[in-house]
Parts: C-alpha cells; sequence; structure tokens
C-alpha cells in the first residue's frame, strides 16, 4: 500500500494529516524503468509509473508517476502525483501532487494542487472548485467536411482555447 511516498534517498515522508490524502489503493498495474507504453492507458485503482509512456491516460482512482519516468500525454484523473516528466495537459478531479523531482509541462485543472520546492512546472493552473467549471470531457476529432466522427485517437480539448483556463 502507498501510505507514504518516498523521498530521493528512498525514505518515507510522513503523511500530512492537514490536507486529505488520495486514495491511493494496492497497485493494480506497474510500468517499471524501461517500459515503453504507447496509446490509450485506462483504469481502475492504483496505478505507477517509471517508464515511458505516450498517449493518453484516463481513469477516476490514483496515478503515480515515478521519478524516472517520462510521460507525454493528456491525463484525466482522480489523482496524480508527479515524481517524474510530464508533458500535456492534466486534468485530476480530486487533487494533484507534484515532488521536488518533479517536472510539468502543460495546463493544469485540480481542486487541490501541492507543489514542493524544487519542481518545475510550465503551464497555467486552474484551482477552482469542480462545480465552479465545467469539467472537459474527452472528444472525438472528425476528419471530413459530414461531421461524422472517424477513427481517431481521443484529445483532450486545448484548455486555453476553450476558456477553461487563462485570463477571465
Amino acid at each position: 500500500m502507498l501510505d507514504k511516498m518516498l523521498n530521493k534517498n528512498g525514505a518515507p515522508e510522513p503523511i500530512r494529516r492537514d490536507r486529505p490524502e488520495p486514495n491511493r489503493g494496492e497497485i493494480k498495474a506497474f510500468l517499471g524503468e524501461g517500459t515503453n507504453f504507447k496509446g490509450v492507458l485506462a483504469f481502475e485503482g492504483t496505478v505507477r509509473i517509471d517508464g515511458k509512456l505516450e498517449g493518453e491516460i484516463v481513469t477516476n482512482d490514483t496515478l503515480v508517476i515515478g521519478e524516472r519516468a517520462i510521460i507525454n500525454a493528456e491525463l484525466n484523473v482522480g489523482c496524480v502525483s508527479i515524481s517524474g516528466k510530464v508533458t500535456g495537459d492534466i486534468i485530476a478531479k480530486e487533487r494533484i501532487d507534484i515532488h521536488s523531482s518533479g517536472e510539468v509541462y502543460g495546463n493544469i485543472i485540480s481542486p487541490i494542487l501541492t507543489i514542493e520546492e524544487g519542481v518545475i512546472f510550465h503551464g497555467n493552473c486552474d484551482m477552482r472548485k469542480p462545480e465552479e467549471y465545467k469539467t472537459p470531457q474527452l472528444v472525438n476529432k472528425t476528419d471530413s467536411a459530414d461531421g461524422k466522427l472517424k477513427d481517431a485517437p481521443r484529445k483532450l480539448p486545448n484548455l486555453l482555447e476553450e476558456g477553461v483556463i487563462g485570463n477571465k
């Protein structure tokens, strides 16, 4: 069980009781260092990634991104704990925790955000309560003039263009 996160030295960090913790149950899947995955990763429960992933991650549960992970994906999750590198927009229904070794290059939406000292974050952030904005849904793109859906990958809308985050 992931009751405690590990710091850079592998020692457990104490749990902070002054804020709600994500529901980090038993890890259901693990993509280890040296693993490369391309596509859509959809899951229930808790998944940890220490390898490389390109595409999209969808869950209502918890994603743990390890220090050596390199993620180039759109994330639509319940909770996410980031210690590695993420390039892409992140929507978290519950919370985002970015640890000191974490790097995030993209826009984020979450009602709760923690950023430790040393984090690299380049993007926009929207931290309103979920009931105060409409959470963007994954949408399919069309390739034809008739507007019919084609077999196209689902993609998160551009959060700035849609007016979800940015100047209000």
